[in-house]
């Protein structure tokens, strides 16, 4: 694995420090520049199947480890990036590592009340703070644990309160829209196949966004990317202080059909038949 296709692609560019585009250790060096630095393209290879069976991944899991060892150390974490690195390094094959499950105990107290989670200070959570709940679904159910398990019950009653797509006073468009790579931002396609893969499948909240799903699908029976992120307003980008550059990796172009959101919503449409049987 990893010697052809797209993980291969992008290994091509991995540094001997098992890095992209910078050597330095620091938060901002192994998220900088966006998208295209460590910790976005370990993203990208967890999703593709990836493992420390490879010595490039093992590699690049030194390397996140030893920063959220320091994160974690300082007591200075942030949701949506402590939740892509413990699911990237869950998917690597580190479930057992101390620092992961210091992680994920963290991202367990890092819950809201009202059972969301939030990348910004707020005392609610918002369906865009997906990361955490994505996470905790990667840890098969017996290594879960009563509290792992309870904040993943209250984290899935928050989406499917909302129908995975009802928050705010109206229709936000991007979550309309499927992408890929997702990176810290949400769509529909990212609620159903969490919540697909943790069980909720028969529920009828889920309803929405499975029509929504079906009938994103195009005649010759595909899905297509609709856009590449970030896909969000300007005015978004200033609100939240993301300035600097920012250097997408595309896998694929929007607008035809597409490999990945074809095999991800076969996926999730497939686990919830099975659910309503």
């Amino acid at each position: 694995m990893g010697r052809r296709g797209w993980a291969a692609s992008l290994l091509e560019h991995q540094l001997p420090s098992g890095q992209w585009a910078s050597r330095g250790t620091s938060p901002r060096e192994l998220m900088r520049p966006r998208f295209s630095s460590t910790h976005w393209v370990a993203i990208i290879l967890a999703d593709l199947g990836m493992t420390r069976s490879d010595p490039r991944i093992r590699a690049t899991a030194e390397v996140l480890l030893a920063w959220r060892t320091k994160v974690l150390r300082a007591r200075d974490a942030e949701q949506c990036i402590a939740g892509h690195a413990t699911r990237t390094l869950i998917r690597f094959g580190y479930l057992d590592h101390p620092v992961v499950q210091e992680s994920i105990a963290w991202l367990v107290r890092a819950q809201k009340h009202d059972g969301g989670w939030n990348c910004f200070p707020s005392a609610r959570g918002t369906l865009d703070g997906w990361e955490a709940l994505a996470a905790l679904a990667e840890i098969p159910e017996p290594d879960r644990g009563e509290r792992v398990q309870r904040s993943i019950e209250r984290g899935a009653e928050f989406y499917l309160a909302r129908r995975l797509f009802v928050e705010g006073r109206g229709r936000y468009a991007p979550w309309y829209r499927i992408h890929y790579p997702n990176h810290f931002f949400y769509d529909g396609l990212v609620g159903l196949r969490t919540l697909s893969r943790l069980g909720y499948g028969s529920d009828p909240r889920m309803d929405l966004a499975i029509r929504w799903l079906r009938g994103r699908r195009r005649r010759d029976g595909t899905w297509a990317l609709d856009a590449t992120h970030p896909d969000w307003d300007p005015r978004e980008i200033a609100r939240y202080g993301f300035r600097g550059p920012q250097f997408p990796v595309l896998l694929e172009w929007p607008g035809i059909p597409s490999r990945w959101a074809t095999v991800e919503a076969l996926n999730v449409l497939r686990r919830i038949e099975l659910a309503r049987r």
